[in-house]
């Protein structure tokens, strides 16, 4: 199969490696759809990889003894290899299970868990079967394009009702954006970027900030008098958390997606916020809503997603992310026509 592998700094090719095998529940998918998330941010450190990418959707080709998907199947592969068997996994939280599984080792395979390849195996209770009625350009959003900000708006519990701030209108806080949307909020964006913050607009944003020239703070804690409802923070830029957050009214609700470990917050006592961490979503509990979400989303999802190209393309891809002129970018390890 045709791979991308992280080879040194600043560079990524595309290579021949050996396609996986499946064994048991884990199960054979050929990738026609791979979004790129952050691995541009891996390319740019250096930090070498031969099975890299976490979001894919495509078809079951081997089954192996999975009773859960059969061969021909639609599927969107969800990320990491949790075991499916402690209690994280148990309650529908599989992202954070502590005990993985090493399915190359079960498999006997070399490679074939990274997405941004033609192939990946994978535990068959990962593998979310696609309704008919929905392209799989729009049933991918299921990973990181809607999933952690569908985790920040289940837990601030989004409605019609509420204002809320959505920091950084990158491809996650776009996905923000539209769901913010779809529940029937007002929503305001934050982004210095102009490109992202017309997209932004172009989404539904009704106002968008640009936190290098306005004082962000204050113009969301003068939101109807009182300050908006809720924040979610998908930037990860230095004292964003903290000027969200002091423009949220008190009891309200900040969702954190953005990683990092400089994170800073206000005195949260006189502020009476609840912070929620969101990472993935819990298909377990919540498929049927996630689809429903990219139901709804319609068209929002075509013009989110701003670019697309070959797997063999990998390399510009990354380099139109790190210019920061885009939304989603798919790729497509057969090719864009195989996955129409």
């Amino acid at each position: 199969m045709r791979a991308a592998n992280v080879v040194g700094e600043g560079e990524v090719i595309v290579v021949d490696q050996e396609a996986p095998s499946a064994r048991g529940d884990l199960v054979v998918v050929r990738i026609l759809i791979a979004p790129l998330c952050t691995e541009n941010k891996d390319r740019r450190a250096g930090r070498i990889g031969t099975d890299i990418g976490h979001e894919a959707a495509g078809i079951v080709v081997d089954a192996g003894a999975s009773s859960l998907v059969s061969v021909g199947q639609r599927v969107v592969v969800m990320p990491q290899f949790a075991c499916g068997r402690c209690w994280m996994c148990q309650q529908g939280d599989h992202i954070y299970c502590r005990t993985p599984r090493d399915v190359l080792a079960e498999t006997g395979s070399a490679h074939g868990t990274g997405t941004l390849a033609q192939y990946i195996v994978k535990p068959d209770w990962l593998l979310l079967p696609v309704p008919d009625d929905i392209s799989l350009d729009h049933a991918v959003m299921a990973c990181c394009g809607f999933g952690p900000t569908f985790t920040a708006h289940e837990r601030i519990g989004t409605d019609a009702l509420d204002i809320v701030a959505v920091s950084g209108a990158g491809p996650v806080g776009l996905g923000g954006i539209v769901q913010a949307r779809v529940r029937g909020a007002e929503t305001i964006a934050i982004e210095a970027h102009p490109y992202r913050a017309e997209l932004a607009r172009r989404l539904g944003a009704a106002r968008v900030i640009d936190p290098r020239t306005e004082p962000v703070a204050e113009l969301l804690g003068a939101v109807a008098g009182r300050g908006v409802d809720a924040g979610v923070e998908t930037s990860g830029a230095p004292g964003a958390a903290a000027a969200l957050a002091s423009g949220i009214r008190p009891r309200g609700d900040l969702s954190i997606v953005a990683w990092t470990d400089q994170l800073a917050l206000p005195n949260l006592v006189p502020l009476g916020l609840d912070v929620h961490g969101c990472w993935h979503w819990n298909h377990q509990r919540h498929l049927e809503e996630m689809w429903r979400t990219i139901r709804r989303a319609g068209d929002a999802i075509d013009t989110m997603v701003t670019h697309r190209a070959p797997l063999e393309d990998i390399a510009a891809a990354m380099d139109v992310q790190d210019s920061g002129e885009c939304g989603k970018v798919l790729l497509y390890p057969f090719g864009i026509e195989a996955a129409s």
